[in-house]
């Protein structure tokens, strides 16, 4: 059953500092992960080792463009960490349209619930805190889009690459 935050039904409303906290500690655990992930590839690249040898040997043009792709990739997560730490999160009232910081609880059509908090960086993870699995949106994903300026008590329809998905807010914290 979908808890909803503050209800008489809940008594222990799931907690938005504590949400962020892992979210933040996640990204930042992966930051140091694929930093020296690329760290190790990009001295790889430039290693005696990886020289051609011939003209059709590609592992130096191979290891440039591995070190050239996690340089981004930590790059993009350098900037979503930088962009929680600044985040503040704040209460969401009954009428409150959805904005940055957001937790939100989400009927499908199938009767499906789930939880989603709306930040501005740190996607495509998926949290658990107290039994309760949170999934990290943006507002530049098409279900953070189709959230964005909606209230408790809506439906939105979230164009999805498998097709378009029909959902009910059901609380906004």
């Amino acid at each position: 059953m979908l808890r909803s935050p503050g209800s008489e039904l809940d008594v222990s409303p799931i907690d938005k500092q504590r949400v962020l906290h892992s979210l933040r500690s996640r990204l930042a655990e992966t930051l140091r992960d694929l930093t020296d992930s690329q760290k190790e590839v990009q001295a790889g690249a430039v290693h005696e080792e990886t020289r051609a040898e011939d003209p059709k040997d590609t592992r130096a043009t191979e290891a440039s463009y591995l070190a050239r792709g996690l340089a981004q990739r930590v790059a993009a997560l350098e900037s979503a960490v930088a962009r929680l730490q600044v985040l503040h999160p704040r209460r969401f009232g009954p009428d409150d349209a959805i904005a940055l910081s957001a937790l939100i609880g989400l009927e499908d059509e199938a009767g499906g619930c789930s939880v989603v908090l709306l930040v501005p960086g740190g996607a495509g993870e998926t949290l658990t805190i107290d039994g309760e699995t949170i999934q990290p949106v943006t507002p530049g994903s098409p279900l953070g889009r189709a959230l964005i300026g909606c209230r408790a008590g809506d439906d939105v329809e979230v164009e999805l690459p498998g097709g378009t998905q029909q959902l009910a807010i059901s609380w906004v914290e």
